[in-house]
Order: C-alpha cells, then structure tokens, then sequence
C-alpha cells in the first residue's frame, strides 16, 4: 500500500495558502498574540539561537524584540531607511 499526502481542501496553492496558521483565515491565537509561520536561512538561524542564548531568551523573543525594533526605530534596507511606525 502506498503512503499518500493529503491533499488541501479547495482548489491549488490558494486554499493551500489560506490554510496556513498565517494565511488568509485568522489563524491561531495565543495570549494576545497572532501565531505565524516564518521561514529562515539556517545560518541566521544559528545566530539567533546563539543571540537568545546569550540573552537568556527564547527564540521567539528575540525575533519578536528585533521586529519590535525595527518597526519602531526604523529599519535600512538596501541603504534605503524606513521611516518608524
């Protein structure tokens, strides 16, 4: 017998999207917070793991604490500056 992948509700990558914890629905909730899923390069990844290690942190918090940084103090992309929230 043959393992198969269950295949998403709907039709194509648009259900399948809409499906995600971050997709179109609301996903899941926790506390006052908005679960989401987010994709990294693994090498960056270590050095976050590395960084919440030497702040005593989780994972989550140091990424919630840079974005938090980002947004409010502005952020330089591509020598482009955003303006703060």
């Amino acid at each position: 017998m043959a393992i198969t992948k269950p295949k998403p509700k709907g039709k194509g990558a648009d259900a399948f999207i809409a499906g995600a914890p971050d997709g179109a629905q609301r996903g899941v909730r926790k506390g006052n917070k908005q679960q989401i899923s987010l994709t990294i390069a693994p090498a960056l990844l270590a050095k976050v793991d590395a960084l919440a290690e030497e702040l005593g942190q989780s994972r989550a918090a140091v990424i919630s604490m840079a974005l938090h940084q980002a947004v409010e103090r502005g952020l330089v992309i591509d020598g482009r500056r955003s303006d703060p929230a």
